[in-house]
């Protein structure tokens, strides 16, 4: 008799069941399917430059998500072990105990990422089968018409040429188990209080007031195009800075991977059929361009992009002033603007595209001060912190990164062209009236 093939999927930055290739590939090659998610007690620990890896912000948005995602599994009879522990120690004894074959997840290329993977492969025999996709870009890496070593330098010329001869690739779907795949499972999704925060409402004044989770990516894509229809005029609006519906919010869903780029993509170009094509739903494919750009960057520059010098390897005297560091954190500098979004920030994990990169420019361009900090303070606090994204767009405004041009950002006209009746100053400046 043919043994049954078992799979185990190890989630990370994929927590969906819709369009997730290893998911699909996992049911379709094996006759049981467990899954896996790692609260990796290092992601909570405090890095190099004295911030927490994830703050509180990033992790209430992940345990939703996680919570999402193990519901979403149930009902294709797939069990979600869930373990407050590193991938390394524990991988190995899953699968011993379930028999498992062959081990599907979505690859990653930076640094931390592959050591995991690197020290999971290590302590397991090489009779289970690794198997890993790219399954996080708008762009295939297989369909682009570059390889990886020869990605421009510049966005444009990458985005003319994929926008040209790259098709975006149809979605995965996923079909249910039999109910007996449906195992016991007595693992359970850690507590804010489990990983050393206490849990907290979220500041009524945010822009992003929703939860994590699949199912909340998928309202927010229905609300925003269908609902109020706020996709037609995506590019007049996207750089407001008050409310929930001047942007799309969708980058800390695309962030964890609860929705993947190409769903948007296939909604937006179905919401062109019915509804009607411009600018602003061009625009939103635009930055799910830029995303990709950011990953492609990091896939071809590795380890530079966390370098002081960038991928440019640009020489700078950078400063380290913790005073400035501290006014800058506590929205306490000479410029009310950037405070104004460094409080957004600070209250509520979130800040829209306008405000980081006038926050952004600031602490590189006037303070002077090593942008790594920077990018290190906004990888715990951002609810959509994406290592590509994050540091790509820290590079660029820093002058280390894919800015030809090197700018600086005039705060007070910004200020006066985005915020022109402080009415966002007001609303993060003025003292909380009890």
């Amino acid at each position: 008799m043919q043994k049954k093939q078992k799979g185990l999927v190890w989630f990370r930055n994929d927590l969906r069941v819709h369009d997730n290739e290893s998911l699909t590939n996992a049911i379709q090659e094996n006759e049981t399917v467990i899954a896996v998610y790692f609260f990796d007690p290092r992601h909570f620990e405090n890095t190099n430059f004295g911030f927490k890896k994830t703050e509180k912000f990033r992790a209430k948005f992940l345990i939703e998500s996680v919570t999402a995602l193990k519901q979403n599994l149930e009902k294709l009879n797939i069990p979600l072990l869930v373990y407050h522990q590193t991938p390394e120690d524990s991988i190995p004894e899953i699968i011993i105990k379930n028999e498992i074959d062959s081990i599907y997840f979505q690859e990653e290329w930076t640094t931390e990422e592959m050591e995991v993977l690197e020290n999971v492969k290590s302590k397991n025999s090489d009779s289970v089968a690794f198997k890993s996709t790219y399954n996080q870009f708008l762009f295939h890496p297989e369909d682009i018409p570059f390889d990886i070593a020869s990605i421009p330098n510049v966005f444009t010329q990458f985005r003319n040429k994929c926008e040209k001869s790259t098709k975006i690739r149809s979605e995965f779907t996923t079909e249910p188990l039999l109910e007996d795949n449906l195992i016991t499972n007595e693992t359970v999704i850690p507590s804010m209080e489990t990983l050393g925060f206490a849990d907290f409402e979220m500041d009524s004044r945010t822009a992003f007031p929703f939860r994590g989770g699949e199912d909340e990516a998928i309202k927010r894509l229905q609300n925003y195009f269908w609902g109020t229809k706020k996709l037609s005029v995506y590019k007049l609006t996207r750089n407001g800075l008050i409310g929930t519906d001047f942007s799309s919010k969708f980058s800390p869903w695309l962030a964890n991977g609860s929705i993947s780029a190409k769903t948007i993509y296939w909604e937006i170009i179905k919401y062109e059929q019915q509804i009607g094509k411009n600018e602003s739903t061009y625009w939103l494919i635009f930055e799910l361009i830029w995303r990709d750009y950011f990953k492609y960057v990091s896939l071809k520059n590795g380890n530079s992009i966390f370098k002081i010098g960038g991928i440019l390897d640009k020489k700078y005297v950078w400063k380290t002033s913790p005073s400035d560091i501290n006014n800058w954190i506590n929205g306490t500098t000479d410029e009310p603007f950037v405070n104004a979004n460094r409080m957004e920030l600070q209250q509520t994990g979130w800040m829209s595209n306008r405000g980081r990169q006038n926050v952004a420019s600031f602490f590189a361009k006037e303070l002077l001060i090593d942008w790594r900090i920077g990018a290190a303070y906004f990888e715990a606090m951002l609810i959509d912190y994406d290592v590509h994204s994050n540091y790509g767009n820290w590079m660029y405004v820093s002058g280390v990164g894919n800015d030809p041009r090197d700018r600086k950002f005039n705060i007070k006209l910004q200020a006066s062209n985005y915020d022109g009746q402080s009415k966002f100053q007001k609303l993060w400046l003025q003292q909380q009236l009890f």
